[in-house]
């Protein structure tokens, strides 16, 4: 089930000419088991990071790990303008849960406090972050490789049948 999602493509010649006019590699686009879960965990765990240009940051770690570049930039979207707030506070408390410290209690949403505040939020923070990025990608990552194999060996068993 899970595989059939994202095998659904359609094949565009505009697509494949422009792949190789530019000699884009094919992993960069290729729908398979390893490409789609490694593209969900380095782009969950950039998701999860509080920094500007989190799309370059995608494109810059493609060098070193071939991965499906759409999938993974599609998933450093769930840290959106609307989401981003409650996602960073949940990351500041659970920072402030690792560290054993008390979270601010008199929180503004002005710029000027979290100026004057930057010292006490930024440990806690990106310790948080760090936490949610690790567990969450990592948790995604074996999740749907384990509904990709899970996919596959059912679709064999109908096969047989």
């Amino acid at each position: 089930m899970v595989r059939k999602v994202f095998k659904k493509k359609r094949h565009n010649g505009k697509i494949e000419a422009f792949i190789q006019k530019y000699k884009i590699p094919r992993e960069f686009l290729s729908v398979n088991r390893r490409s789609v879960t490694k593209a969900l965990l380095v782009g969950i765990f950039i998701a999860f990071i509080p920094m500007p240009f989190q799309m370059l940051a995608v494109l810059a770690v493609s060098f070193f790990v071939r991965f499906n570049i759409p999938i993974a930039i599609s998933m450093v979207w769930l840290s959106n303008p609307i989401t981003m707030p409650p996602m960073y506070y949940m990351e500041y408390l659970t920072g402030t849960w690792i560290l054993r410290t008390e979270p601010l209690g008199d929180v503004q949403m002005t710029i000027e406090w979290f100026q004057s505040h930057l010292d006490d939020i930024f440990i806690p923070l990106y310790v948080g972050t760090f936490f949610y990025s690790v567990v969450v990608s990592i948790t995604v990552y074996y999740l749907i490789n384990w509904l990709w194999i899970r996919s596959v060996n059912r679709e064999r068993k109908v096969r047989k049948r």
